[in-house]
């Protein structure tokens, strides 16, 4: 068995049916969450949303609010001035140019305000199931330290990923790296624990 198909059997037995972080209902509110889960932590996001979903759960509702009430909400989740411009722009943008709703292609998202190639890429995979591959922190971390990649950008990492696993698996690999990297492969601190860093066998 080659290395990756090693490390795929690990991911599945530890994280069998990962479900997204992100706590949204939508492909709208995905992407606004994945947004502000920029430098941030996924659990804070999560502590934030449902207050500024109370108050708007759409592109409609949300171009109703200024960009200070936005900024008010999300301060918790840190570079909120940036943040709260970029949803009432990309809000406004999805309202007059797609009529609500979050296009489907890579190229439109990237297109919006605040949305670069990893947003856009956990959108198209985790709303509308397409296949895509993003690439965070800690999937950087963990295919570089499993020898899986020693490409020294984002973009290479994605790359060399993509050809190891199949492109059916991409979406569920991409969410076990992450789980598995936040419990048994830390960025600091021992990683001892981490089978595959330090198989037993």
């Amino acid at each position: 068995m080659n290395r990756a198909k090693k490390i795929q059997a690990i991911l599945d037995h530890y994280f069998p049916n990962p479900e997204p972080p992100l706590h949204h209902w939508d492909p709208y509110t995905l992407l606004i969450a994945v947004v502000l889960a920029a430098r941030n932590t996924d659990a804070k996001v999560n502590q934030v949303t449902p207050h500024l979903f109370k108050k708007a759960k759409t592109s409609q509702e949300m171009i109703q609010l200024t960009i200070d009430e936005i900024r008010e909400i999300i301060k918790p989740c840190g570079l909120s001035l940036t943040k709260a411009t970029n949803i009432w722009k990309l809000s406004e943008i999805l309202v007059k140019k797609y009529k609500g709703q979050v296009p489907k292609s890579f190229k439109s998202l990237e297109s919006l305000p605040g949305v670069g190639h990893k947003t856009a890429s956990v959108v198209m995979a985790q709303a509308f199931q397409v296949p895509a591959f993003p690439v965070d922190t800690h999937i950087f971390r963990c295919a570089r330290r499993w020898g899986l990649s020693q490409g020294k950008t984002v973009e290479k990492v994605e790359k060399d990923l993509k050809k190891i696993f199949l492109r059916k698996d991409w979406i569920k690999v991409h969410l076990q790296i992450i789980y598995f990297a936040r419990k048994f492969c830390p960025a600091r601190g021992k990683h001892q624990e981490c089978l595959i860093c330090f198989p037993k066998d």
